[in-house]
């Protein structure tokens, strides 16, 4: 088969190529980092021509053209199924919304309950010699776009990786409806914010609960970073990576020679992931390294494939926690910040597996914009704040003052636990607090 031979019939550019958008439509910019650029760019041109187009797409990396077009909303509007720091923005601005789901339902969602997609444009790699481009990247859940979408362009940009994975993670020249060769940007890196003499202190409780030949699933942010480096210092050995989101974490561990994977009762001596986001150095580890394999995040995220995996250990941030347990990742009371995510997930699935162990983490205080000092530990959650993992789910709890297991703990149990993890100065205020809502015990405080 000449592969070349239809990759030229459906070359375009990305100014024709964005002719096929209609105003109404229901257009895919995939996850991440596979946001196109320059079809994103030439749909932004054509915004007077333009009205109610509604966009999907994921943690943006940067910001879209064609949400920086004059009266954006009454033109372009963003849907997004998981956020960052600038959708939280755009939020603000009133163009964008946020799609509630557990992430491990995206490719079923694309199957049975995504009334439409007109058009999805993504970014791949250079197609190869067999016909393939890859977009293991962000496998993530294209493959059940891509049979869903009325119309497929894809963006081939020379830096974007091609990573090993399985049909999940690459599309053939025959399933898609034009190819645009874009101009090659970099990929946009999202390092890990540096980690803090808190998040060292709260990493250093969860390595100590890591076995020798445990499986990890970390998510974002500094103290994962800490984690990762405490671990790469380490000991351990023969760990296994099982994820939704590769960080750097992950490199500096494989390149200490942590991680191995031959302890995997599954997909042994690989390391799974949904989707990639972080710097560089990232993004070249992961480039055809037959060590790492991307997969859907139906298979990654799936509480039934985390539990075939012993000793699963799953770590992961909250914003704050409440005294029945309850955890909220995802606003501050109706201020929308990231979304559900994985989170639910991998700690439903850590708990299946043998020996497995979920870790919500968080400071004890944040500092408000005036300098206060607040607890993050709340007799209740903030009004409109969203519960991600119930009270009935929450493993261990960790912060910089300690670590404890709820798991089978009653209500009086559960806030005794918590409250002695809370910052000094709360604690007090926090038995108050228990003993109104009637989940104190007087012979508790001594």
């Amino acid at each position: 088969m000449d592969y070349q031979r239809e990759y030229q019939a459906r070359l375009r550019s990305a100014g024709e190529a964005v002719q096929v958008v209609k105003s109404g439509d229901w257009i895919d910019y995939g996850w991440c980092t596979c946001a196109p650029d320059a079809l994103d760019r030439a749909l932004a041109a054509r915004y007077h021509q333009l009205f109610d187009v509604k966009v999907r797409g994921a943690v943006l990396m940067s910001r879209p053209a064609i949400l920086s077009v004059p009266d954006t909303a009454e033109h372009f509007i963003w849907n997004s199924w998981h956020m960052g720091g600038l959708e939280r923005r755009l939020i603000d601005e009133g163009v964008a919304y946020y799609i509630p789901l557990r992430y491990s339902e995206l490719p079923r969602y694309y199957q049975e309950n995504v009334d439409s997609v007109h058009v999805a444009m993504v970014q791949v790699s250079p197609m190869d010699e067999d016909g393939y481009f890859s977009c293991g990247l962000n496998a993530s859940h294209l493959r059940a776009l891509f049979e869903r979408a009325e119309v497929t362009i894809l963006e081939v940009n020379v830096n974007y990786p091609r990573c090993c994975g399985g049909e999940d993670a690459r599309i053939h020249i025959s399933q898609v409806d034009m190819v645009v060769e874009g101009d090659n940007p970099p990929l946009q890196e999202l390092p890990a914010a540096p980690a803090s003499d808190v998040d060292r202190k709260v990493a250093s409780l969860i390595v100590s609960q890591i076995p020798d030949g445990a499986c990890l699933q970390l998510g974002i942010g500094g103290m994962p970073n800490a984690v990762g480096s405490l671990i790469a210092q380490s000991d351990l050995k023969d760990l296994g990576v099982h994820t939704e989101m590769y960080v750097d974490a992950f490199v500096d561990m494989a390149m200490a020679g942590k991680i191995t994977g031959r302890r995997k009762a599954i997909d042994t001596g690989r390391q799974v992931y949904a989707f990639g986001a972080g710097t560089q150095k990232l993004y070249d580890y992961l480039r055809e390294n037959p060590d790492c394999f991307a997969a859907s995040v139906g298979y990654t995220n799936d509480a039934r494939t985390i539990a075939q995996l012993d000793h699963f250990i799953s770590i992961n941030n909250a914003v704050d926690v409440d005294l029945f347990g309850q955890v909220n990742a995802e606003s501050s009371g109706i201020r929308h910040i990231s979304g559900s995510g994985g989170q639910q997930d991998f700690v439903l699935g850590a708990y299946l597996s043998k020996g497995g162990k979920s870790f919500i983490c968080c400071s004890s205080t944040t500092t408000d914009k005036d300098g206060t000092l607040k607890s993050r530990i709340c007799p209740v959650l903030k009004e409109g704040s969203v519960v991600t993992d119930t009270r009935c789910n929450l493993h261990y709890l960790v912060t910089e003052y300690g670590m404890v297991n709820l798991k089978g703990a009653s209500t009086w149990e559960r806030a005794e636990r918590i409250i002695s993890i809370a910052h000094p100065d709360f604690r007090e205020d926090l038995i108050r607090d228990a003993q109104r809502m009637k989940i104190w015990r007087r012979s508790q405080k001594r």
